[in-house]
């Protein structure tokens, strides 16, 4: 049976990013609703709308013209300026704007930061902060969140809220290849950056090497490290950094590689006959949780850093909040059942930090406790974190 998601989602749920007092940038892949939030929280800004071919022509003709409209504006207005890193010299305009004192708040999306981070592109010196839109999180979709379609279409606003979405899923990274790498010449081989998509999905949740990965597609390291870039800029994933604070233990190198959302990863890897369903359910599964922790850290505004851990020995564990917010190692695994195998990352994690709160989360019903592990339903966890709350709420690591 088809399950069909309303689009009317994308407006009636709430978003758990906080609206900020002054100025800010909003980046966040194409798609996780950063201008329907945005309508919705600011329902009487002035919208310019990059995206418009006409106004796109106006304003990189002119940028001045920016002026213009926000004088036509009341003291005091927000302007909402779409997709700003097509137009970067709106930001001189804005910045100068800001200067004059009208009292106006600027919310500057992007889905896409490379041309904001080369060129020396004047970010406002600081007036206006950063902030990030995510895919949805559990706690956002409320009953509409469901774990096996989320880990089949993702989480991505633009994919649930689609009346089909399948084929909105099969058609996200063909959006991204077409209006943002050939139009803007980001990569001058098109059909290489795509089969480089497909190869980089087999490292999804994965120590990445990048001469590895450049056999793979059968292409130079300095071409795929050019592409990771790409990817990073056009937000489409992450890397995670190994945690090696007053590490003991020789730990691995390189770091860990995610696409940004778990259901354009599973799209974006190819199946054949001989592929096991365990094989993108796995790597999946820790995608909606990292990707969960990213947003959380981001909305909660949290002085934290996710990293991941691993030896030279094989010793892992797949995911690590260190900071203020606290000291966390998670494992998660897409089993129901609990093997001692399965707490040998977690117990050697605490053996070298006695201090982490160390968390299985796994596919079965019952929260216990294993070898002073706390073993979580990964369900229960994603659907209790809020950024509002810390994650001994979200685990019942304080109950």
């Amino acid at each position: 049976m088809a399950i069909v998601i309303l689009p009317v989602i994308m407006t009636t749920l709430t978003r758990f990013l906080p609206l900020s007092q002054g100025s800010f940038f909003l980046f966040g892949p194409r798609g996780t609703g950063k201008t329907t939030w945005l309508r919705s929280v600011l329902p009487d800004a002035l919208f310019v709308d990059l995206l418009r071919p006409e106004e796109y022509r106006r304003l990189a003709a002119r940028p001045e013209r920016l002026r213009e409209l926000v004088r036509g504006t009341a003291p005091g207005s927000d302007i909402v300026v779409d997709e700003i890193q097509r137009v970067p010299e709106l930001l001189n305009v804005v910045h100068d704007l800001l200067e004059t004192g009208n009292g106006h708040r600027f919310v500057l999306t992007g889905s896409s930061a490379r041309k904001l981070r080369r060129g020396g592109v004047n970010l406002l010196a600081g007036r206006a902060v950063l902030r990030s839109m995510h895919p949805f999180m559990a706690g956002e979709m409320g009953p509409a969140f469901d774990l096996a379609t989320s880990l089949r279409l993702g989480t991505v606003p633009t994919v649930v809220s689609s009346q089909d979405p399948g084929s909105a899923l099969a058609a996200y990274a063909a959006l991204y290849v077409e209006q943002e790498v050939r139009a803007e010449g980001l990569a001058r081989d098109v059909g290489s950056f795509s089969r480089f998509l497909e190869a980089a999905a087999f490292s999804h949740a994965a120590t990445l090497n990048v001469s590895e990965l450049a056999r793979e597609c059968e292409t130079s390291r300095t071409t795929v490290a050019g592409y990771l870039e790409l990817l990073e800029d056009l937000l489409l994933s992450f890397r995670l950094p190994v945690f090696t604070r007053r590490a003991r233990r020789r730990l691995v190198a390189h770091p860990r590689f995610f696409y940004f959302d778990c259901g354009v990863y599973r799209s974006l890897r190819p199946a054949g006959p001989l592929d096991r369903p365990t094989e993108k359910a796995g790597p999946a599964l820790e995608g909606l949780v990292a990707q969960h922790l990213r947003a959380w850290l981001a909305y909660s505004r949290a002085d934290a850093r996710l990293y991941y851990w691993r030896t030279r020995g094989g010793a892992e564990v797949d995911l690590v909040i260190y900071g203020a917010a606290g000291f966390w190692g998670f494992d998660v695994m897409n089993a129901d059942r609990i093997r001692p195998a399965d707490l040998r990352g977690l117990t050697s994690f605490g053996d070298e930090y006695p201090e982490a709160r160390r968390v299985l989360l796994y596919r079965g019903s019952r929260r216990i406790v294993r070898r002073d592990v706390l073993c979580v339903p990964v369900e229960d966890f994603l659907r209790a974190l809020d950024p509002e709350r810390g994650l001994e709420d979200a685990s019942g690591a304080g109950g």
